[in-house]
């Protein structure tokens, strides 16, 4: 089958031809039938397998072949929103939206946080038909008054799971809310959960149901392997690796963003060009870090979970887990990022004895084990005592600074970076020392009460539970017990834009 055989025009076939493309894969052949019928849908599919392209061009073409709508002011009307979890995962679908309708009259825009607003209003102004958007910046747009959504045509939830993990869905029924109800809804995820289903069952309207790999399925393109190494040895074994290999555009993926920081500043000074990529980075080092690493000027990208999903580099060989991911899924989205679109890819994971818990909770998972090799001069401890990840420090080599797993003593709703109440006296942190006991005197502040947050938790990192912990991983419970209630029923006291929710902390940057 090929891409003149899906109902596509002439201009768009050229396009997909012109960046390489002649087949279309499995979820394109089966979503982008869909979306030109105009009907709602529900599409899964694993990471790398074209989900970007299976909406990006039906809407380009409905959009280009219906009459497009004037706002109040004369200009285009925004007739198609994408919402995406992160900042690079917009950047990456806007530039698709681009390429692939480079021979269209569609104007398109990219809106997320942790760069000047103005630039974005600017766009809206000149009339845009097709906006990609993270949900916290969107939002800002629309208490400004900036943004006109009531010709909204089409809606595009992308990675709905990392929505609802990452804590979106406050921010979502919010935009639903200020959204036309007549209008084609499309949800597309890299898994395809319970969650996801319930949430469609109160979006979506007698959807299209598209699934075309099982959930949570490693791609086949991916060789796996598990190298088990002592804590204190993970460093120095991955450089061991890089060198020994010659490997170039290595992804490599840590619990937290001081362990990134950590690792690029030593693989720089082991001779290994590196630099990481975070949420505490500024956006334009992300947008640095990440242009280096495509272009194959920089040999490491050394990531958080936070760039899971967002990163889409064509036949990228090497992605290593120097600690593994506390939540199982996770596992599938990173090494996702590598064995796209039929290439072949090598997945690497250092293991020490903490970890072996979470190997077995991955392997569970993907139902299959993943081969073993122990390099020579690198052999594990076999008297090791497994520590908990825990009360462990920031720093070292073996990843530091871990949170801790569900079951070890994790605080549920992980607040993040947001102040927390005061502690009892002798009452020990989770890094293990004493907290002085508190003055007799005034109390500082809000201390012991619940920071109103007002500062809802968006694109911008910062704003999430700690990265590495459970609570930013875990899918988040409504109070309902059902998260698409979450999108008809009755309002939060916290759903206001500036209502606190103590569960989603962060800092609201501008």
């Amino acid at each position: 089958m090929s891409f003149d055989s899906l109902g596509l025009s002439e201009p768009l076939v050229r396009a997909v031809h012109e960046l390489g493309y002649t087949t279309p894969t499995p979820i394109q052949t089966q979503a982008i039938p869909a979306v030109l019928n105009g009907g709602d849908l529900l599409a899964g599919a694993q990471t790398g397998t074209g989900k970007t392209a299976g909406f990006t061009l039906p809407i380009l073409q409905r959009l280009n072949s219906m009459p497009p709508h004037a706002s109040a002011s004369g200009k285009r009307a925004v007739r198609a929103l994408i919402l995406t979890p992160t900042r690079e995962l917009a950047a990456q679908v806007e530039e698709s939206v681009r390429a692939y309708g480079k021979y269209l009259k569609l104007k398109s825009t990219v809106m997320f946080g942790g760069v000047g607003i103005n630039p974005q209003i600017g766009a809206l102004r000149s009339g845009v038909d097709i906006v990609v958007a993270t949900p916290g910046r969107l939002l800002d747009h629309m208490q400004q008054k900036t943004i006109d959504l009531s010709h909204l045509e089409i809606l595009v939830l992308d990675e709905a799971d990392r929505m609802l993990d990452m804590g979106f869905i406050h921010d979502i029924k919010r935009v639903l809310a200020k959204l036309p109800p007549k209008r084609q809804n499309l949800l597309f995820s890299a898994t395809f959960s319970d969650e996801i289903k319930t949430l469609a069952d109160n979006l979506l309207d007698s959807p299209a149901l598209i699934e075309v790999a099982r959930r949570n399925t490693t791609a086949e393109t991916v060789a796996q392997k598990i190298h088990p190494v002592d804590r204190d040895k993970k460093r120095e074994l991955l450089t061991h690796l890089i060198k020994q290999h010659n490997w170039f555009q290595v992804l490599v993926f840590t619990r937290t963003k001081h362990g990134a920081n950590r690792l690029a500043e030593q693989l720089t000074k082991d001779g290994i060009s590196a630099l990481a990529i975070h949420g505490n980075k500024s956006q334009s080092a992300r947008t640095r870090a990440l242009a280096e690493f495509k272009d194959g000027t920089l040999q490491v990208l050394v990531a958080t979970d936070i760039a899971a999903r967002g990163i889409d580099i064509d036949q990228l060989p090497h992605v290593v887990n120097f600690d593994l991911p506390n939540v199982p899924e996770d596992y599938v989205h990173r090494i996702g990022r590598t064995g796209r679109a039929g290439a072949t890819g090598e997945a690497i994971s250092l293991v020490c004895v903490d970890e072996l818990q979470l190997l077995k909770d991955i392997e569970k998972l993907i139902k299959r084990p993943v081969p073993q090799e122990v390099i020579a001069g690198f052999e594990p401890d076999p008297t090791a005592k497994p520590e908990p990840i825990l009360r462990r420090g920031q720093g070292g080599g073996g990843g530091g600074g871990r949170s801790p797993r569900q079951g070890q003593g994790a605080p549920k709703g992980g607040n993040g970076g947001a102040a927390k109440p005061a502690q009892r006296s002798g009452q020990r942190p989770a890094n293990g020392q004493q907290q002085p006991k508190p003055q007799a005197a005034k109390p500082a502040g809000n201390a012991g009460q619940p920071r109103r947050d007002g500062q809802r938790q968006d694109d911008r990192p910062r704003a999430i539970a700690h990265e590495g912990s459970a609570a930013q991983h875990a899918p988040r419970k409504p109070q309902s017990g059902n998260p698409g209630a979450l999108l008809g029923g009755a309002k939060s006291r916290n759903d206001s834009p500036r209502g606190g929710n103590p569960a989603r902390s962060g800092q609201r940057g501008r």
